[in-house]
């Protein structure tokens, strides 16, 4: 520590506290943890609205290998981004002793989480149907081309040769299509697949949700049973309180006329 700031430390108050200090916060583990599942939630939004747009080239005359990678590769990024940011948002759920700023924060980033999550659960569906309505048209024209039959010329032997090549030609044609599809196939179920993950993530999510809000409305009614045990136990003290002012002033009554009527006996006796 240098020494020329000795004098601005001795005079700074006695009575400052850490929490006066605006650099300083309640929990800054929570507030790095929140931040930094905000910020990729924001990514996987963009990147939600970059993947829409690139479905809806699928099955259109701007449909090319490209587009399908590039839609391959979106979807894995952000359902691998939604899986890592559901287990951040369960332990910011599970997180302890939370202030009323954190609460809130909780809520918010639990509801914009589910909000994003159910939107990409939507686009991957719209990119199943897609493929899916792809692949079975290229099957149906795969299989209108196998049992077309092949038309017969009579020729000589070149002839012949040349017709062998390009039915060789169309079969390799014939098993580049198949592996095509193949792969259509195979992308559908691993959307499908992903789906069905992140449904049991949503699922997970929303029960910790409802947890936490069976939690709330018990601790609501706690403290509502409280509160009408304290009205009532005020209550009972008025009425006590009433009471007993009631029985002091009859006592007082009584010891008056008591009084009153010892002095007629006393005077009664003295004149007599």
């Amino acid at each position: 520590m240098s020494f020329d700031r000795l004098p601005s430390l001795e005079a700074q108050p006695t009575n400052f506290r850490r929490e006066d200090d605006p650099q300083y916060r309640d929990d800054p583990e929570f507030d790095e943890l929140t931040s930094g599942l905000s910020d990729k939630l924001f990514t996987l939004t963009s990147n939600i609205a970059r993947l829409s747009n690139q479905i809806a080239l699928l099955g259109t005359k701007r449909d090319t290998d490209r587009v399908r990678e590039r839609v391959h590769d979106l979807l894995e990024e952000t359902r691998d981004g939604f899986k890592e940011i559901g287990e951040g948002v369960k332990k910011v759920q599970a997180w302890e002793d939370v202030s009323p700023s954190q609460k809130y924060t909780q809520q918010k980033l639990t509801r914009e989480f589910q909000a994003s999550l159910s939107e990409f659960q939507v686009t991957q569906r719209q990119a199943v149907e897609k493929q899916r309505a792809s692949a079975t048209a290229a099957r149906t024209a795969l299989d209108e081309q196998a049992t077309s039959p092949s038309e017969e010329q009579p020729g000589g032997r070149q002839q012949q040769q040349e017709q062998e090549q390009l039915r060789l030609a169309s079969q390799d044609e014939v098993d580049f299509q198949e592996s095509l599809i193949i792969e259509r196939e195979s992308e559908i179920r691993n959307i499908e697949q992903g789906v069905g993950e992140l449904n049991e993530l949503f699922r997970d999510v929303a029960h910790i949700v409802h947890e936490q809000g069976a939690q709330v409305d018990l601790i609501d009614a706690n403290v509502e049973g409280v509160r009408t045990d304290t009205q009532g136990a005020d209550l009972e003290l008025r009425s006590a309180s009433r009471y007993q002012k009631n029985a002091r002033n009859k006592a007082c009554c009584l010891l008056l006329i008591l009084a009153v009527v010892l002095t007629v006996v006393i005077l009664a006796v003295v004149l007599g």
